[in-house]
């Protein structure tokens, strides 16, 4: 089974794997804890520290294009979650009171396990420190925005990408007029390729990796 997605269609993946099982907390697992926004690296380090509780918390190394420049950023691959391996029945309360965490993920009285063998593929997928360097590459078609210059904010399709002069070719429209333009390759915002849009990507099995580097 390959472990999918973020937000809303992570739990419902998590519900369908706990539907599953038969819940037993009397022996060492891994489940999902929920954290508050922001704070999934504060409840990971909490967890550790203060519980010795094995953790894995997937995250992404990439750079992003905003209107003030390229920015290297690390994003979780899960928003507002963790995983965390334990014996449930033994430090349910102790978790639940852990800084940075605001729930374990729980489908009514029913706390799901997630399957070692999932947690094994993503963790194939990441380096020692369960983080992913992601590398953009701009291909015809995808859809941008221009990010300074003249036309900054104005949508665009690329047409052509020239990796050793490191520009675009890219489609405008001006004036009702579809004109190429030469841009550079930071002058530009992707409208995809978000974190949500690659999560069952890195989810897959390894060998899909080669896939982000197409």
């Amino acid at each position: 089974m390959v472990f999918l997605g973020s937000g809303h269609y992570f739990l419902r993946v998590l519900n369908l794997v706990g539907k599953e099982m038969t819940m037993q907390i009397s022996h060492p697992a891994w489940y999902s804890a929920r954290t508050k926004l922001k704070h999934e690296h504060i409840a990971a380090a909490n967890l550790r520290k203060h519980l010795g509780l094995e953790v894995f918390f997937p995250r992404l190394r990439l750079e992003k294009m905003t209107r003030r420049g390229l920015v290297r950023v690390v994003e979780p691959l899960f928003p507002c979650y963790i995983f965390a391996r334990c014996v449930m029945a033994e430090c349910i309360n102790e978790i639940q009171h852990t800084s940075g965490i605001s729930s374990i993920v729980h489908f009514g009285s029913r706390i799901p396990e997630v399957p070692d063998a999932i947690i094994a593929e993503l963790q194939a997928c990441f380096d020692a420190d369960a983080v992913i360097t992601v590398e953009h590459h701009l291909s015809p078609g995808d859809a941008v925005t221009l990010a300074d210059g003249a036309f900054a904010g104005m949508p665009a399709l690329v047409l052509k990408s020239l990796p050793a002069k490191k520009r675009l070719q890219i489609l405008l429209d001006i004036l009702g007029q579809p004109t190429s333009v030469e841009v550079g390759q930071n002058s530009v915002i992707q409208q995809r390729n978000t974190v949500a849009d690659m999560a069952p990507i890195l989810a897959a099995a390894p060998a899909h990796r080669e896939r982000l580097r197409a």
